[in-house]
Order: C-alpha cells, then structure tokens, then sequence
C-alpha cells in the first residue's frame, strides 16, 4: 500500500510512505530538514507499522508535533485504511 500523507505544523509538507504487510517498505519526506528526515525514513525502513508509531508519536519539535510526529500519525491513517468495515 502506498499512502500520500499532507503533514500540518513541521517541516515537511507531505510524507510518502509504502507499507508491504505491516511493515515499512519506504519513507520519503518532501521538504524538511534533509538530514533529519532521511536519518527517520533510514531507521524506520523495515520496521513495524505498529512500532514505529509507538516510537515516534509525540515527538516534538516546532510546537507540538514534528516530523517524526507527523509520520506517526500518517501510519494510524494508514492503519485505520486497512481495518476491513
């Protein structure tokens, strides 16, 4: 599954993210500050869904919430897409 995720109050401006099976295949933040963002997209690449956002819900940085935050929060929307109706 890819998701498109629109962030709101950080840096980046949008996260694209591939999840295969529960677990992170790809991150990709658009704008932000580079070298955080892909140290974050580096660590969580083959991590759980579910751990990850454990990991970094939160976080802040610039307010209350930051890019890390915002990739949580951009998972539990992907997470909530896949729950069957």
């Amino acid at each position: 599954m890819k998701v498109s995720y629109k962030t709101s109050g950080s840096c980046a401006s949008r996260i694209d993210i591939e999840i295969e099976d529960g677990v992170i295949v790809s991150t990709r933040f658009v704008d932000g500050c580079a070298g955080n963002t892909q140290a974050v997209a580096a660590l969580v690449r083959g991590m759980a869904v579910t751990e990850a956002i454990e990991r970094l819900k939160g976080i802040a940085c610039q307010g209350d919430t930051s890019c890390p935050d915002q990739l949580a929060r951009a998972l539990e929307q992907a997470q909530c897409s896949t729950i069957p109706s």
